[in-house]
């Protein structure tokens, strides 16, 4: 295929045209549909395919990605990363698609596995034991041999408490024992929902035990819910306490990766990305948000052989 697109190729292309395109068999192309691989609609019964998103699909294919202007991060949801994500997709203009949309650790995973994203924040448990945690819940994914895990960075993770009624509590296990608090909850499969999960089940209580309100799907929501009064403690990370100007009470550590294929760990974007990581602006906003250590930053922390 040429890098220019000969001016007879129409935009949208039959079967037989694309194997003339990309100088294959109709029945490879077939193959390549059946598969989900190459981008294709289907009009009245026949499969056409838009010669845009066939270039664009040949040069991910061609290049393992290098050339791809385009970053999406699902997963996890952080107030720094957020920052940083809008900073850069502001910076980048109309030269290239940069966004982050927190779904959650395992719902981004499942959205990595169909391919719908490049790079997945991902947190399971207390810093101590990421490196046996994070390998285990990527590898429940097949796709999981494509991947890697890139170090983000260590986050504080605790409750989220208006400052008045943090005030008449003594620490975080009482609290964590006071059946009339009105909590805000995390959804199925977020890693703060987990790491607060484990932490009551070593207190010996039971999720299931607590005044749960509202169910919210993010750090940020879970601290809004507190500072409307909708609950009055949420589990989360420092930052989004921070952010609110609500109270927060430690449990412990937790690191903070990011999943990706390993093509997209060698886009520019994603290097990029990374860099922003070691600037003085960073750390010093990581610094006003409050819960971070950045030192290890863009560390390649596992990959499958």
């Amino acid at each position: 295929m040429s890098a220019t697109a000969p001016l007879d190729t129409p935009r949208y292309m039959s079967v037989k045209q694309v194997a003339d395109y990309l100088n294959l068999n109709e029945k490879k192309v077939y193959a390549l549909v059946n598969e989900g691989k190459i981008p294709a609609t289907k009009v009245t019964g026949k499969w056409m395919f838009p010669r845009e998103l066939v270039d664009r699909w040949m040069l991910e294919t061609s290049h393992g990605g290098a050339l791809t202007d385009r970053l999406t991060i699902v997963g996890s949801d952080d107030p720094l990363l957020s920052r940083l994500a809008f900073a850069f997709a502001e910076r980048a203009q109309a030269q290239a698609l940069v966004s982050y949309s927190p779904t959650g650790t395992k719902l981004g995973l499942a959205l990595m596995q169909n391919q719908r994203a490049e790079a997945c924040a991902v947190h399971w448990g207390p810093a101590q034991e990421a490196h046996i945690r994070h390998p285990a819940l990527v590898r429940q994914f097949p796709r999981h041999t494509q991947w890697i895990i890139v170090r983000g960075f260590a986050r504080e993770q605790g409750i989220i408490m208006k400052p008045a009624l943090a005030e008449r509590q003594r620490d975080g296990d009482e609290i964590l024992r006071d059946p009339t608090l009105r909590w805000a909850t995390r959804q199925q499969g977020a890693g703060t929902g987990r790491f607060l999960e484990e932490h009551l089940r070593r207190l010996g209580l039971e999720p299931a035990g607590l005044n749960a309100k509202v169910t919210t799907r993010s750090e940020r929501e879970a601290a809004a819910a507190v500072a409307m009064d909708l609950a009055q403690a949420a589990p989360g990370a420092r930052a989004a306490a921070t952010e609110f100007g609500l109270h927060f009470i430690s449990l412990g550590w937790e690191y903070f990766d990011l999943v990706l294929d390993k093509r997209v760990y060698f886009r520019h974007l994603f290097q990029q990305l990374m860099d922003r990581f070691m600037q003085p602006e960073t750390r010093a906003l990581a610094s006003l948000l409050g819960g971070y250590d950045l030192g290890e930053a863009g560390r390649l922390v596992w990959s499958q052989g």
